[in-house]
């Protein structure tokens, strides 16, 4: 995969979880998981590359927490829009 993309889990309407895919190969799966602040993982490939956040609490996390976790691991943060099915509903 080569773009980035969020994948958003929804219960009753409201989102309970959101996943934000980083560009890897298809292959790549997570060999470890840290978390950033509370509601936010990071998922790190085999060879230490990120991989995606996990958002496992859609109401707690930020914008600002996401983009702080992306700029650290080199990665060019998001806009507001690009992650609005998350905090929607």
């Amino acid at each position: 995969m080569n773009e980035r993309y969020l994948e958003v889990t929804y219960r009753s309407g409201k989102p309970i979880a959101g996943y934000l895919h980083l560009p890897r190969a298809k292959s790549v799966k997570s060999a470890r998981t840290e978390e950033v602040v509370p509601g936010l993982l990071v998922d790190f490939s085999a060879a230490g590359e990120p991989i995606g956040l996990e958002v496992t609490a859609p109401t707690k996390v930020t914008l600002e927490d996401i983009n702080g976790a992306l700029t650290k691991l080199g990665v060019e943060p998001v806009g507001a829009e690009e992650i609005a099915p998350l905090v929607a509903a």
